[in-house]
């Protein structure tokens, strides 16, 4: 922030004069205080003062319009976000989807309804997502994080899964038939009116899970389950389940 200062008048030059010690620096001395006396005569200049006020106003007026027009910049970069979601929708590869996705996210959007099927979104980081009814068909999601997800109703059909978080997902409803859940973690999900038909999960970590209402898990493979609950492996196998270790021995029915 820059101050006006006052300056003191400057003394007279023949005053001044007298403090020379050598005759030959008078050229200099006299244009400093040649410029003593500018700066003295623009610094009592009312007109620079205002101007100097008017400087620090357009500052703030800056910053006003910056926060105020906030609103604005937000909805623009969501629709930038979405514009390349649904750009890339139907295609194989990223596209910039996993920012896309982020980013709304972390900004509190519903991503209700998303459609990513096919879609390599390795590691996508959705802890807390609103997806319910969302399309995640066949695509390659390891590695990720859906901590919490509310993932009800979703297609989740020959979706990759394996080595994520789905602690605490909601998963009501899902279809998760042929899809590939090996070594996630499903602890404390809801597993109510899903359907795991075919589904690969073995050493799955089931602790706590909510499992007792489960639709389907004909011929899925709980080969290596960890901490599942009382009674799951017995009923699982029952209702179809395998458990066979290695993929060449086991053939999902079709």
């Amino acid at each position: 922030m820059r101050y006006h200062i006052r300056r003191r008048r400057p003394e007279p030059w023949t005053k001044k004069k007298e403090s020379v010690g050598h005759a030959w620096t008078l050229p200099f001395w006299f244009a400093e205080w040649v410029w003593e006396w500018i700066a003295f005569l623009l610094s009592n200049w009312a007109f620079l003062e205002v101007l100097e006020y008017l400087s620090s106003f357009g500052v703030l007026i800056a910053v006003i319009f910056y926060f105020s027009e906030s609103g604005d910049r937000i909805k623009q970069k969501h629709d930038q976000a979405w514009q390349v979601i649904n750009t890339a929708q139907g295609k194989g590869g990223s596209g910039g989807r996993i920012e896309a996705l982020q980013e709304l996210n972390a900004d509190g959007v519903p991503l209700v309804g998303v459609d990513v099927s096919g879609a390599f979104l390795q590691g996508i980081r959705l802890s807390g997502a609103r997806l319910l009814r969302s399309n995640f068909s066949a695509a390659d999601v390891r590695n990720s994080d859906f901590l919490a997800a509310d993932l009800t109703d979703a297609d989740l059909h020959f979706a990759n899964f394996r080595q994520s978080n789905l602690h605490k997902a909601m998963l009501r409803g899902c279809n998760l038939e042929d899809a590939d859940l090996a070594g996630a973690d499903l602890s404390e999900a809801d597993l109510s009116n899903a359907s795991l038909a075919n589904a690969d999960l073995r050493n799955v970590d089931l602790r706590n899970v909510r499992w007792r209402d489960l639709k389907n898990i004909k011929s899925a493979n709980i080969y290596g389950v960890r901490n599942a609950p009382d009674g799951f492996v017995s009923w699982a196998m029952q209702k179809g389940a395998v458990q066979i270790e290695s993929d060449s021995q086991w053939q999902p029915v079709p």
